[in-house]
């Protein structure tokens, strides 16, 4: 399928959650996927979860070490979290205004973690809220690879209202403002769906928040 001559409209899920279909380039998303590479060397984990199972993504963090359910200065062996690309921070704050229209306010916390995930044909993300943060900046979501369907659900529970949205590799989710509690998830992806030129086998997500801690 040849790409669009134009990206398509941003699209509006709820108040405050708008999807950005095509809105990284072919040439960015391999830059990207070159630097998830590059990342990734200092491994990725499966999180064990506080009421057993092991997660089916895998998952790398930048800037602030997550598991579930908080964050840390250090890794796990006492080591230093890798730190957090100025090239994120940057590609956020752009998404932030593309998307709901306007920069982050002077006053706002500044963009200082990432988490890589990393979804095989068989990993699922169930419904769950980013609520670890101290900021309510929005959350920026970037997807590269395979399609998935993104599951995005209201902020009381887990179950219905949701939407269930498409997202393919370029593809921009942006969720703030009164959506930044809402559930969301990736029940299913479908594999074999990345662009060729990517040469990866499966999807990355990098998800991008301000943390609104301090050292």
């Amino acid at each position: 399928m040849d790409d669009p001559l134009f990206p398509a409209p941003p699209v509006d899920v709820a108040p405050g959650a708008v999807h950005l279909p095509g809105w990284l380039s072919p040439e960015r998303q391999t830059d990207l996927v070159r630097h998830c590479r590059r990342w990734a060397r200092a491994g990725m984990v499966r999180h064990p979860m506080p009421r057993g199972g092991v997660m089916s993504v895998r998952m790398l963090s930048l800037g602030w070490y997550w598991e579930p359910y908080r964050y840390s200065r250090t890794l796990p062996d006492g080591g230093p979290v890798p730190p957090f690309p100025d090239l994120l921070g940057t590609l956020a704050a752009r998404a932030v205004a593309d998307a709901l229209g306007e920069p982050p306010p002077p006053t706002a916390a500044p963009y200082d973690v990432a988490l890589v995930n990393f979804y095989d044909a068989d990993a699922r993300m169930g419904m769950h809220q980013d609520r670890d943060e101290r900021s309510d900046a929005p959350v920026v979501s970037l997807s590269l690879g395979d399609t998935c369907v993104f599951r995005f659900g209201n902020t009381e529970t887990r179950t219905r209202p949701y939407t269930d949205v498409e997202l393919v590799s370029g593809d921009l989710f942006v969720f703030g403002g009164p959506s930044r509690m809402a559930y969301h998830g990736v029940p299913r992806t479908r594999p074999g769906t990345a662009p060729p030129e990517l040469g990866l086998e499966g999807r990355l997500n990098i998800t991008v928040r301000a943390s609104g801690l301090t050292a």
